[in-house]
């Protein structure tokens, strides 16, 4: 990171703001062009679950080229200035590198599943064998997170 006085040094503020988050971005590489694609998401033990239908554009390209980068960010407001080259945004942002893969186990899908319900405040429980069944889990084990605070935004801690 170039300004190493925004950086977000500690992974529980890295993690603190994935839970505070509402949409990941990933971002993919579809034959040499990037592809980003809202999602929402669930976080535990150091792995990101995602949610797919069966087939379409993401698995195609995730099984092309596994790698992916997902962003969390959380704007804490715009910051006005008296000239427009001086506006700025107070956020807070994390980005997390890792390969994604499709996940098997039935019981390891309920885990993902489960994640993901929990962080909108659902019942991790709630999740039927046919919903769970019907629905493709993407894994993707966070090898590095790096995180950024800017424009004054508050700690996450």
């Amino acid at each position: 990171m170039r300004r190493k006085e925004k950086a977000m040094t500690t992974k529980a503020d890295m993690e603190a703001l994935i839970g505070e988050s509402r949409v990941c971005h990933v971002g993919l590489c579809d034959n040499g062009h990037p592809y980003v694609v809202p999602l929402h998401f669930g976080y535990i033990d150091g792995t990101i679950y995602l949610h797919a239908a069966p087939e379409g554009r993401k698995l195609t390209v995730m099984a092309e080229n596994p790698s992916v980068c997902i962003v969390f960010d959380i704007c804490d407001g715009v910051i006005p200035a008296d000239k427009a080259c001086g506006w700025s945004t107070a956020y807070r942002s994390v980005m997390a590198f890792g390969e994604a893969e499709l996940v098997t186990d039935p019981a390891e899908k309920q885990k993902g599943l489960g994640a993901i319900v929990s962080q909108y405040g659902g019942d991790p429980d709630s999740m039927g064998p046919r919903s769970i069944d019907a629905t493709t889990v993407i894994r993707v084990r966070v090898r590095e997170l790096t995180g950024k605070v800017s424009g004054g935004a508050p700690p996450t801690t």
